[in-house]
């Protein structure tokens, strides 16, 4: 069999035809760039009226959460529905879970030890305001195991659509991908319908995108302009010390496990998902990058089944940052309030809220509130600290996107090399600049955008071929 990698062109044909066609996408992120720069500075000279801005980074996230449900519901069907035999999608979901209930008990243990030799929050002081944000994060984050299980099921087969709730919508997507897998050659039809909308939705998602550099501004001169330097001052401790932590988990643990097992440096995979990146660095949150991951990780090389089970469920369950964040905040406002946690307590609360953060996606505040709910849970009498850590929440809430969509990247590549469904020579030559990902075919109107491209690696299933490459 031919491997992918041996057919496709390194470079588009030479002369004019749309693989020639400049690409504009680039001056999308410039201005991204440009607009937190604006935002940054408005929101030190004018921040009255860069609080008043804050809807419309709001209004660009909402746009891209719209998205979410539809591109994970067409991404498992397709994945899931492709594969011949059910063993396999039980298989990869298999390994994925145990995979992400290590790396999380790995994230928990990194910031607890980084956490106790630090003692972030010696020194603060507490208002009555701070105690009242407290106990209201935590009246919002209420709910048990049990409504956490039924929760993941919808209403109505279409309702986990129109409400947005991620878990649903897996749920849903793999009982239709495991139905037209018994449907065998009779579902293929339907499987090339969901391709179409999966084409349409990418298709509407590549219009919104061009909103974001008006999104990144609200969002950016609205946090600055409520947050204000002093805050940042009196934080500055726990917000270094959770940034260093979250760069030391990607890059020693996860760079560790990408070296061993892809034999890849995680830098370079890091670079390739530099726009990402930066997209989830201005809008704090790392489900806006959600639907470009799905598409840069089957241009990566790992097959449409893996990705296509792998990312949105990480989403839900491979939160290494939000269990660094949990970790440190916890000790953080047991510091700052005097009650120090002993370690039995810390691993009891951990645990527990390792538990709690599953299905949180990853959009600004879930952790905020997963703190709060686990603290009045298992510690009623540290719910008052936790107004301390909300002027920072925002920034805190970068870094936990951040090393969250970082896990996820490197789980998926994980995953489809302990599987055998990872093209190890395409990985290199796409890592390398060999084959660049065509940036026009997410954001751009040209419907030969993704000419000269090489086509998917069969992996001994039956696959269609991935939208980012067809």
């Amino acid at each position: 069999m031919t491997s992918a990698a041996d057919t496709a062109p390194a470079a588009p044909p030479a002369g004019p035809g749309p693989a020639a066609k400049r690409d504009r996408t680039h001056y999308l992120y410039l201005a991204v760039i440009a607009a937190v720069v604006l935002a940054v500075v408005l929101g030190f000279a004018a921040p009255d009226f860069a609080k008043q801005l804050k809807p419309l980074g709001t209004g660009f996230v909402n746009l891209i959460k719209m998205m979410i449900s539809p591109i994970i519901f067409c991404t498992i069907v397709l994945g899931v529905g492709s594969v011949r035999k059910a063993a396999k999608v039980g298989k990869v979901g298999g390994l994925a879970l145990g995979y992400f209930i290590v790396m999380s008990c790995v994230a928990l243990a990194i910031g607890l030890v980084i956490g106790n030799l630090v003692h972030p929050g010696s020194g603060m002081h507490l208002t009555e305001a701070v105690k009242g944000v407290g106990h209201a994060q935590a009246d919002a984050a209420k709910e048990g195991p049990v409504d956490f299980v039924l929760g993941i099921i919808p209403t109505t087969l279409v309702s986990s659509f129109t409400e947005g709730q991620v878990l649903q919508t897996l749920l849903v997507a793999l009982l239709v991908g495991f139905a037209l897998q018994a449907m065998g050659r009779r579902g293929e039809p339907v499987l090339r319908g969901v391709e179409h909308i999966q084409r349409l939705v990418f298709r509407v998602l590549s219009m919104i995108m061009w909103a974001a550099p008006v999104g990144a501004f609200g969002a950016m001169a609205a946090v600055v302009g409520e947050t204000g330097v002093d805050a940042l001052k009196a934080l500055a401790t726990i917000m270094v010390g959770f940034y260093a932590t979250c760069v030391l988990f990607v890059i020693v643990v996860l760079g560790a496990m990408t070296r061993l097992v892809a034999g890849v440096n995680i830098l370079r995979l890091l670079r390739y998902l530099g726009r990402e990146f930066l997209l989830i660095l201005s809008t704090s949150s790392s489900e806006s990058a959600l639907p470009r991951l799905i598409a840069k990780m089957e241009h990566l090389g790992v097959s449409r089944p893996v990705v296509g089970i792998t990312v949105p469920t990480g989403y839900s369950f491979n939160l290494d940052g939000t269990m660094i964040y949990l970790t440190m905040a916890s000790l953080f406002i047991a510091d700052a309030m005097d009650q120090p946690l002993s370690i039995g307590q810390q691993i009891t609360l951990l645990l527990f809220m390792m538990v709690a953060s599953k299905g949180a996606a990853g959009v600004t505040g879930a952790g905020l509130a997963t703190l709060a709910g686990a603290l009045q849970s298992h510690q009623p009498a540290l719910v008052d600290g936790v107004g301390l850590i909300v002027g920072i929440d925002r920034f805190m809430s970068e870094a936990r996107a951040l090393t969250n969509f970082a896990g996820n990247a490197v789980a998926t590549l994980l995953i489809g090399t302990w599987t055998g469904e990872a093209d190890k020579d395409r990985v290199r030559r796409v890592l390398a600049g060999e084959l660049p990902f065509d940036e026009r075919m997410l954001l751009d109107d040209s419907e030969e955008a993704g000419a000269g491209l090489p086509e998917p690696q069969d992996h001994g299933e039956k696959q269609l071929a991935p939208l980012a490459r067809t």
